[in-house]
């Protein structure tokens, strides 16, 4: 399927609701339901061709087949390991969750986090699974991937060692949920060793399809409070943890009941009226349900006596839950993380729901992978993307007013690729204001632009994460983001997505793209391509006026070649020559031009002047018949089999 159909395709499903988690894409196209009905008719138990119980479904290095880590290993069902296994054992709690011989504790600590809340629990875990009849040594789960939903299909067998699940693993010995999700994950990114080290958040956005941010306690925005306050209205996961400073203090407990290294739950935020003033209020959750803060606005201090009932806050005794104030926490606490979901997860009516934006773009060498700002040259050359906001917050409470909004970086399946030797690139993102196109949308912003211009914002840091997310506030208007690698030349997947307190639009802004030329002279090919363009009469030849116009477009081309081979080195780069297409009248996408630029390019990334007359000429052909067939201007053809022939 051609690009611009496939595009057309997925747009399509997206409307329709294909890739929701309510109608998740499958996997592989693996069919859960229709693959267990096949297991249960023929009696027997699924074994999944996708993702073998073998050696390279492990890893790759450390877990690499022939390592020590692997030798022994088998792989087996739950009811080989137990008499009775069991999906889940008395609903999900944290205690399912137990490290194993793998470094994915940041995925343990966000799958935790499901257990805590029932609604996107059932997301991620589907119901009716279970090793009662209906079993039949397949289960799946649903995980948010880069803009969309994908149902995964496993079958049970596991890694163990010794009879010992090797991986994620229940306190509760017959329980396999956790083992069975973590599977499923790993065979999302290629292997289990894939996995290994990670942010929490990461792990928050696959569960959730929310965009994470983090927030270093110890430097906190000026309305960190106001934050804290509208994320919990609408909806959104928020954690929060205390620094250690030694594995000893992991998990120790203070003399005030708080306990370093371990993550909290973070419930509420209010002011009340204490002694004449507002005392802004932390209500935090610890997921043992049990031991609590003791010191100020504890469920026992005397601080609620000077509160009138109206505004006192439901405190009981010892169940987990405790409030404490706004200062305390600032002063305990080192982090804050707050995953802000997407309204589809939300099923309350009564929070206030952020909308929503995602896009998805790529990274090219030597067409659309400029590098950061550093890179003047070819910092142009990366997608560029619209935001518009129109709509100022609701009651602003930090005094600013403007449009909130969160612009999340996410490059794509990094972790795959680890097999191969690669991993995640260092990116980021720039913003620049945008005042005079009013809504154009075929405009690509060139070199010109961004050395004359500076950037209003941009990512706190370029970083090697899969992710970087970054909150603003600005006045209404249109913006420009433009996401890239530190390094130019790097190919790589990305989407870009903003979510917003109030509606936004985002949509891309289409890229379009002296010493004498090293030239041998025009190849057969580009010869070829000249006179059957220049061809009126159809009878192969050029007669004298054909050959007059052509030579008119050869030195119009070749003014236009040295005119763009800035640093006259008699070929013209991939930077060059986008700037050269958008000179000689071609307004092209990002897709084709990745595609001229992979035809036409050398290895070096350079274009001699043969090749860029045979692109321009191919093009001028195209541009002349595709317009000789939309002859009502509509923009759009549609071609039976004999003109594609012709």
């Amino acid at each position: 399927m051609s690009g611009m159909a496939s595009n057309l395709a997925k747009k399509r499903a997206l409307a329709a609701g294909f890739g929701t988690n309510a109608n998740a894409v499958k996997y592989l196209n693996q069919d859960f339901e229709a693959l267990r009905a096949q297991c249960l008719s023929r009696g027997g138990l699924f074994s999944d061709p996708t993702f073998a119980a073998a050696p390279e479904s492990l890893g790759f290095n450390e877990l690499g087949p022939g390592s020590y880590k692997t030798r022994a290993v088998q792989w087996k069902r739950p009811g080989e390991l137990c008499s009775s296994p069991e999906f889940i054992v008395g609903g999900a709690t944290r205690t399912d969750i137990c490290q194993g011989a793998l470094g994915d504790c940041w995925l343990l600590a966000a799958i935790a986090s499901l257990t805590l809340n029932e609604d996107v629990m059932a997301r991620v875990v589907p119901v009716g699974q279970s090793f009662g009849e209906s079993y039949a040594g397949i289960f799946h789960f649903q995980f948010w991937q880069f803009g969309e939903w994908v149902d995964v299909v496993i079958d049970d067998r596991l890694p163990t060692k010794d009879g010992e699940l090797l991986f994620v693993h229940s306190a509760e010995g017959s329980e396999f949920w956790s083992a069975l999700l973590e599977k499923a994950y790993a065979k999302v990114n290629g292997c289990y060793e894939a996995l290994s080290g990670g942010s929490t958040t990461e792990g928050f956005e696959d569960f959730t399809g929310g965009i994470a941010e983090n927030y270093d306690l110890r430097k906190p925005p000026p309305n960190m409070f106001q934050i804290i306050k509208k994320a919990i209205e609408s909806g959104a996961l928020l954690g929060c943890s205390i620094d250690i400073t030694s594995a000893a203090d992991s998990e120790a407990v203070t003399r005030q009941k708080l306990v370093k290294g371990h993550a909290y739950s973070l419930t509420g935020a209010v002011e009340v009226t204490y002694r004449g003033r507002k005392e802004k209020l932390i209500r935090i959750r610890n997921p043992w349900g049990q031991v609590e803060w003791t010191g100020a606005w504890s469920d026992s201090s005397s601080e609620w006596n000077s509160v009138d009932d109206s505004e006192r806050q439901n405190v009981k005794a010892d169940d987990g839950e405790f409030w404490m104030s706004f200062t305390e926490f600032l002063r305990h606490y080192s982090r804050i993380e707050i995953c802000t979901l997407t309204p589809d997860t939300l099923t309350d009516d009564s929070v206030k729901h952020w909308s929503v934006c995602n896009y998805d773009g790529s990274w090219r060498k030597g067409s659309t992978a400029g590098g950061c700002r550093n890179h003047a040259y070819t910092f142009w050359m990366n997608p560029q993307f619209v935001i518009r906001l129109d709509e100022e917050d609701d009651d602003p409470d930090d005094n600013e007013v403007g449009c909130s909004f969160v612009v999340g970086l996410i490059q794509k399946n990094r972790r795959r690729l680890r097999k191969v030797g690669e991993d995640m690139h260092t990116i980021g993102f720039a913003i620049y204001e945008v005042r005079k196109f009013h809504g154009q949308r075929e405009v690509h912003l060139d070199k010109n632009y961004f050395l004359t211009h500076a950037q209003k914002a941009r990512s706190e840091t370029f970083v090697n994460l899969r992710e970087v997310s970054t909150r603003f506030k600005m006045p209404p208007g249109e913006y420009l983001i433009v996401p890239s690698t530190f390094e130019p030349h790097l190919n790589g997947d990305f989407c870009i997505r903003v979510f917003s307190e109030k509606q936004t639009e985002t949509r891309p802004f289409y890229c379009f793209a002296g010493t004498d030329i090293k030239t041998d002279g025009f190849s057969l090919e580009t010869c070829r391509i000249m006179v059957n363009l220049m061809d009126d009469s159809g009878n192969g030849k050029l007669g004298l006026g054909e050959f007059a116009t052509l030579w008119k477009k050869v030195q119009k081309y070749l003014g236009i070649y040295k005119k763009n081979d800035m640093d006259n080195s008699g070929t013209m780069s991939t930077p060059e020559m986008r700037m050269a297409l958008k000179e000689a009248g071609f307004t092209l996408n990002n897709g084709i031009y990745q595609i001229l630029v992979a035809r036409y390019a050398e290895p070096d990334m350079t274009i001699d002047f043969d090749n860029f007359v045979a692109c321009l000429m191919r093009l001028d052909m195209m541009f002349r018949v595709f317009m000789k067939i939309d002859a009502h201007d509509s923009g759009s053809i549609e071609l039976d089999f004999h003109q594609v022939s012709e």
